[in-house]
């Protein structure tokens, strides 16, 4: 709530002073948040989606590489 009362200020005060029209008061806000979306973003550490599938496909062709190998290796020790 405190942060909220500040910016009301403060953009109070810039309109007062004639300092920001409505339309410098949008892209300001807009601006602002589009840096916030991205600092959450890279703050998560996401990925794409076609990134994470390609990761996923190559998890899964190892996993089938490994079963082979255990087989394989089961298979010599009896």
């Amino acid at each position: 709530m405190q942060n909220y009362q500040k910016i009301m200020k403060l953009i109070s005060d810039f309109i007062e002073n004639g300092i920001l029209s409505s339309d410098d008061l949008k892209k300001e806000i807009i601006t602002n948040l589009k840096f916030k979306k991205e600092k959450i973003i890279n703050d998560l550490q996401l990925v794409r989606k076609e990134d994470f599938i390609q990761l996923k496909r190559l998890v899964e062709k190892q996993d089938k590489i490994i079963k082979n190998l255990k087989k394989k290796t089961k298979s010599r020790r009896k």
